[in-house]
């Protein structure tokens, strides 16, 4: 099984200076989360004073390749009492490839309220559910898909089975749940740093779901541009987190997709957003200019 904690672990190779390792390759380009979350941990490698990540705002500037190490160049834009602000630049060769600004937080006491979760906080129900459909599925043409995902260090269990693996078109909202497959343990920037990694695994997917296509599609040329994570909590990746997500635009070859992330008990873990491209191709490309010529 992959080590995760393992992989996202970065090492000082200079002042302010950090190395991240490449893997587990999702094709020959490093996977956005793993930069969000070995860089997330850079950044964090710099706090001396106990303050936490609560947001993060990131740019892939450069495919990066899922072969090379990368280079985590963190500098500090401002330390006070409460707040420590940090960049971090990934870098691969001489190409910068990634950019983030993390903002890190002295824990406080304040004012709050959340919104409910959209579906029912039932995962026992949700793997029942897939265990159904890989039934009735079973020569389908998506058991590499689904091979795939057993293999991923955080498991996956879809509400609708469906919208992960079929292609059918369908409202760009749905949910899955996820885990550790192997315990972490609780440290709490580590357990930020697996969320993060986590968050950007379903997005690309999400907006494409009204289009009847998929990642890894010849129909379509599909990148993370940006992403951005708020940690309300601090989570526990242990255990089962819902994760509910929704695209509320597309167009221009791009593709808007946020969500939130809750805990068993119902309690709001944190929220992402991101911007993804989906650039068609092809003969989906001749299709949508036939409409918007007719």
């Amino acid at each position: 099984m992959i080590d995760l904690p393992a992989i996202l672990a970065v090492k000082p190779i200079d002042v302010e200076e950090y190395e991240g390792e490449p893997g587990p390759a999702m094709g020959p380009r490093l996977f956005g989360g793993q930069a969000v979350a070995q860089a997330l941990l850079a950044a964090g490698a710099e706090e001396r004073d106990g303050r936490l990540p609560h947001s993060l705002h990131s740019y892939f500037l450069r495919a990066g390749s899922s072969a090379v190490p990368v280079q985590y160049k963190v500098t500090t834009l401002s330390e006070g009492r409460s707040f420590a602000t940090r960049r971090v630049e990934g870098v691969q060769g001489e190409t910068i490839i990634f950019s983030m600004i993390a903002s890190f937080q002295s824990p406080e006491i304040g004012f709050a309220h959340a919104s409910a979760a959209p579906f029912e906080l039932n995962v026992d129900a949700a793997l029942q559910n897939l265990c159904s459909w890989q039934e009735r599925n079973a020569h389908a043409g998506d058991s590499p898909i689904i091979d795939r995902l057993q293999n991923r260090p955080i498991e996956i269990v879809p509400l609708d089975p469906g919208s992960l693996f079929g292609t059918s078109a369908r409202e760009p909202k749905t949910g899955v749940w996820m885990r550790m497959r192997d315990p972490a343990g609780r440290d709490p920037l580590l357990q930020r740093a697996l969320l993060a990694y986590a968050s950007d695994m379903m997005f690309l997917r999400n907006a494409m779901l009204p289009h009847s296509i998929r990642p890894g599609s010849s129909k379509v040329q599909a990148a993370s541009l940006d992403h951005a994570i708020w940690f309300h909590e601090t989570p526990n990746f242990d255990d089962w987190h819902l994760f509910a997500t929704e695209s509320p635009w597309a167009g221009h070859a791009r593709g808007l997709n946020r969500g939130h992330f809750y805990d068993q008990a119902g309690r709001m873990v944190a929220t992402a957003s991101q911007e993804s491209l989906m650039r068609p191709q092809g003969e989906t490309l001749d299709n949508l200019q036939g409409l918007t010529n007719g």
